[in-house]
């Protein structure tokens, strides 16, 4: 067992010593290191880094990032139309939406906002999303601003084999840029940037404990893909300013990526969002390394036998595939386990302790990491915000706010 693991679990079961459970809170002193990590991988690459609102989830975290990392922070990358005007109406600025929709009173609110001023880009991959968003801006009597997504999977051999997430259908530079000219010549649509998002690399762990051959293997398909993508991404700006077509940015990457997607030349902005409460599936990537940050606290209730535990609560799962990764992650006391069985319940979630596990009392909590980021703060009003040692505040989460984006 790691001793400090085990300081930490008295630290934090002092803390919290009489609040109701479950809770949800940020070590900010792993925020804020986190915070300077990802400033610091872009120090000597002159690109400023967008924030991903959606591992975030609350305004004043969002705010905080941005406070702390100073200039090297510029924009945020929000996951709806709704959230990107609950964020300006918030005071922030410079939001591109991530994904795209075709609902009309999605693209209305848009149109609206950029009426009042407010400096918000869509996302397209298509002349169908282009003919829509041109319609609602023309309706309102303005201009609306768009993003292109360009795909950045790799195909090594064609439509044959497809390693990455399935997103965009514009892949290669001809595509690009006929969708780009498109979007320059139809009415009510500013081009304002490019994004071109490497989650095969960017989100793929590739330094796991006692997995050395393993790690080898991941490395040298990153190294391939990223060799691929980044000559396909200079094309691309290549193309575009070849044809006269100006963009405002060129966005790339993810929080497991900064260091190579900031090398790269086409690439005038990087995206960091994990990187700030480092979740379970963020822990292990070798370009990179992120303190964790976020956690939950569930009651201990039962005791059913010798060497297992029963949570109150707990089932927060995160998206994607199913498998066990997906169960949050328990980190303290060190050396829990789940029940094969059972896994996180709906309302009770046992877990089996190591031999030298620290034995949770009747009433103690136990501490967990969400999967992913910001999925956490959907199960919680408020995140406690701890600091030195001291709850100093809470941080109302989306769900504080009575808004659910998505």
């Amino acid at each position: 067992m790691n001793p400090g693991f085990t300081a930490r679990y008295e630290k934090y079961r002092q803390i919290f010593s009489g609040r109701r459970l479950p809770l949800a809170f940020v070590d900010l002193d792993n925020f804020d290191k986190n915070v300077a990590f990802v400033a610091e991988t872009q120090e000597n690459t002159g690109k400023t880094i967008r924030v991903a609102s959606k591992s975030i989830r609350s305004p004043d975290l969002i705010r905080r990032v941005f406070d702390m990392g100073g200039k090297a922070f510029k924009g945020i990358l929000s996951f709806t139309v709704e959230e990107a005007c609950f964020l300006a109406d918030h005071g922030f600025d410079d939001i591109v939406v991530a994904y795209p929709s075709v609902q009309k009173t999605d693209l209305a609110l848009a149109a609206e906002k950029t009426a009042q001023g407010c400096n918000i880009c869509l996302m397209a991959d298509c002349r169908e999303h282009l003919a829509a968003i041109s319609a609602a801006a023309r309706n309102r009597g303005t201009t609306v601003r768009v993003c292109l997504d360009i795909d950045m999977s790799f195909r090594p051999f064609g439509r044959f084999l497809h390693i990455g997430v399935r997103r965009s259908p514009v892949h290669g530079v001809a595509q690009a840029l006929e969708l780009a000219v498109a979007a320059r010549d139809m009415p009510g649509i500013s081009l304002a940037g490019i994004m071109g998002y490497e989650a095969q690399i960017a989100s793929v762990n590739d330094d796991f404990p006692c997995a050395r051959i393993k790690n080898i293997l991941i490395r040298i398909f990153k190294k391939i893909s990223l060799r691929e993508l980044v000559r396909r991404r200079i094309a691309i700006a290549g193309a575009l300013a070849e044809s006269g077509i100006r963009i405002g940015f060129f966005n790339g990457g993810g929080s497991g990526s900064l260091v190579s997607t900031g090398a790269d030349t086409a690439v005038t902005e990087v995206t960091a969002g994990s990187a700030f409460y480092a979740p379970g599936l963020f822990r292990y990537f070798h370009e990179v390394s992120f303190l964790p940050a976020a956690f939950f606290a569930l009651q201990t209730t039962r005791i059913p036998a010798p060497g297992i535990i029963t949570c109150q609560g707990g089932g927060y799962t995160a998206s994607g595939e199913v498998n066990q990764n997906r169960l949050p992650w328990p980190v303290m006391p060190e050396g829990m386990s789940y029940l094969p069985m059972e896994g996180a319940g709906e309302v009770q979630t046992p877990m089996r302790l190591a031999e030298n596990c620290r034995s949770p009392s009747i009433g103690d909590p136990v501490f967990f990491q969400h999967a992913k980021a910001g999925e956490l703060c959907e199960r919680f009003n408020y995140l406690y915000l701890v600091k030195q040692g001291k709850i100093i505040g809470k941080s109302k989460t989306y769900r504080g706010f009575g808004k659910a984006f998505l």
